[in-house]
């Protein structure tokens, strides 16, 4: 009844439907694991956002600032630092998205110790109608003097798989907060984590430049994903099978309806022993 399973073409079938299988468990593992690191970076942004802002000095720790490589260790900590914004050092990230508005961050270092690098702050995020790209950006220029900011530390951003490593698009334009090769191109030291501006005092006197706020703390789409591949997975993994016993069936069914019952002679056929 089943023998037909081994022909060529259902072979091929049963391959067919087992790649399925597999490629739908893993894209459910898949999504499992993003919702399992969604979680772990809520639960951190919680522990080092929201709590009482340190001095940026006491955060990096005893270590020499200049050579911190563990961004991890700090990210998404929230600090605090007193420094002089060199606006004349301002350059802009361009092609980035604020509630779906195409804009451009606007990037500033502050010098904030004579012993240690400055550290890169990225200010805020301005409307793509602002095209100004000469330092400082006209209309959201920082304020002079001394500035208290408030930011949490993020780390450096590195390149994606289709993204060239080179940061220096011309024109004080940056593709991406890379601290390495953004002091590479501009000849000058940074400290490797960079400050995501939460306020500061003075504050900027501009309505053009919006804070970017962290990350939005929800868990997504993962689990329902998650749950749609489990479930194709199991119509795949029942229903194929129902699906080969009710061919194996309508094959008996029609054998049962004449195809393997012999025949009786038909009389006008059959010569007459007479002679």
């Amino acid at each position: 009844m089943y023998r037909f399973l081994w022909k060529p073409r259902w072979i091929v079938s049963h391959v067919v439907i087992l790649g399925l299988i597999v490629s739908m468990i893993m894209l459910m593992m898949w999504q499992l694991r993003r919702l399992d690191e969604r979680r772990d970076l809520n639960d951190r942004i919680a522990a080092r956002a929201d709590v009482a802002p340190a001095q940026l000095a006491d955060v990096l720790g005893d270590e020499r600032i200049e050579v911190v490589a563990d961004g991890d260790r700090v990210e998404y900590r929230s600090v605090v630092v007193t420094g002089i914004f060199d606006a004349d050092d301002e350059f802009t990230i361009p092609n980035r998205t604020l509630n779906g508005a195409p804009g451009r961050f606007v990037v500033t270092p502050l010098r904030w110790s004579t012993e240690h690098a400055p550290i890169l702050v990225m200010r805020g995020f301005v409307p793509q109608a602002i095209d100004d790209d000469v330092a400082p950006i006209d209309e959201v220029e920082p304020p002079e003097g001394e500035v208290q900011v408030r930011g949490w530390l993020r780390e450096s951003e590195l390149p994606g798989s289709l993204q060239a490593e080179k940061v220096d698009l011309g024109n004080n334009r940056i593709a991406r907060l890379d601290l390495d090769r953004i002091g590479a191109a501009r000849g000058e030291l940074f400290l490797p984590v960079y400050l995501q501006l939460a306020a500061q005092e003075p504050p900027t006197e501009s309505a053009l430049l919006s804070p970017f706020p962290l990350p939005e703390r929800s868990e997504g789409s993962h689990f329902s994903y998650a749950v749609q591949w489990g479930i194709f997975t199991l119509i795949a993994i029942v229903g194929y099978p129902l699906v080969l016993r009710r061919v194996a069936h309508g094959g008996r069914k029609g054998s049962k309806r004449g195809d393997d019952v012999p025949t009786e002679p038909d009389s006008k056929t059959v010569p007459s022993s007479r002679a």
